[in-house]
């Protein structure tokens, strides 16, 4: 994913939520409803979580230290995660809480035209962000489905972004259906029963997020595709006979760091083998430009020790 991408899809978004968040509470001043008031929280608090992400983006691209010799690109994980944490501490829970009141204590939807407009407004620009984040995601999804594309992302920024947008698309059809219920039936009932689905709905997406990056801040290898291609630089290697373990680890979502073992032969002298570690350094580097730090280890090949060899050192 380029960097200029998924500044774009995020950039979309929060114009896209600040607009709608205002909105949205003007309606509710006008019209009392629960579900308004619950849409207008879920946007206030995605336009603080795109300001996240930014700001995670720029700290991560702060020079390596002493202290943090690879650097800072996990700080993305970091504001990722507390995304989910905002999407449902402040999103999902008023949500929950002000369906609940509405339910319990319901009223009549004053000015129901002002939520209607303001909710058919939402759906517009919140399809627009969400064109965005899916016309930038599709450059790097391949052949993936999306649930794939959203579990094996390393870059968090878009899959926060689609995530969030395809909740308040969801949520405001649902708004928009309950205003509609309790205009039409008369029962304020409907209202607080649109509050709650979109409580129920951004606190489902708060989990799936805060799952995804706990696992990126615990720490995950390269996907599969990328250690096979290290690997196979690796063994066309002379000095190399072959890889006995690989370990990757994201340091970033553009940042790998790669330790391997390779086994060289007894014949071999420090001067061929520091040949060959240097010529799959430059191999790996160039096969996979996100390997910033690279540490090859060698060692012999006691797998391929032949018997004879194996009495002669006993």
């Amino acid at each position: 994913m380029s960097a200029e991408g998924g500044s774009k899809a995020i950039i979309a978004a929060l114009g896209a939520n600040l607009g709608i968040a205002a909105a949205k509470l003007v309606a509710f001043a006008f019209t009392g409803s629960a579900s308004m008031m619950a849409e207008g929280v879920h946007s206030i608090a995605d336009s603080g979580n795109q300001g996240l992400l930014i700001l995670g983006r720029n700290r991560s691209q702060r020079a390596e230290t002493s202290r943090h010799p690879f650097g800072y690109g996990r700080e993305r994980f970091f504001y990722a995660f507390i995304v989910a944490v905002v999407l449902f501490t402040v999103g999902a829970l008023f949500s929950l809480y002000e369906g609940w009141h509405k339910v319990r204590d319901p009223h009549d939807i004053e000015d129901p035209l002002w939520a209607f407009g303001v909710l058919i407004l939402g759906i517009l620009l919140e399809g627009f962000s969400f064109r965005t984040a899916v016309k930038e995601s599709n450059r790097t999804r391949g052949e993936q489905s999306w649930v794939s594309y959203i579990r094996r992302a390393r870059a968090p920024e878009l899959p926060v972004v689609i995530l969030e947008d395809f909740a308040a698309l969801i949520g405001l059809v649902v708004a928009l259906a309950c205003v509609a219920l309790a205009v039409v039936t008369g029962n304020g009932v409907w209202d607080g029963v649109g509050s709650i689905v979109i409580g129920v709905l951004l606190a489902f997406v708060a989990v799936v997020l805060a799952v995804e990056t706990k696992s990126m801040l615990i720490g995950e290898s390269a996907v599969g595709e990328i250690e096979k291609r290290i690997t196979t630089e690796l063994e066309s290697v002379e000095e190399i006979d072959r890889v006995i373990h690989l370990r990757t680890l994201h340091t970033g979502p553009e940042e790998l760091l790669v330790a391997v073992k390779v086994a060289v032969t007894s014949d071999d002298t420090a001067a061929e083998v520091a040949r060959g570690i240097d010529a799959a350094e430059k191999r790996i580097r160039e096969a996979v430009p996100m390997a910033r730090h690279i540490y090859i280890e060698p060692d012999l090949d006691r797998a391929r020790t032949t018997p004879e060899s194996t009495a002669e050192t006993s």
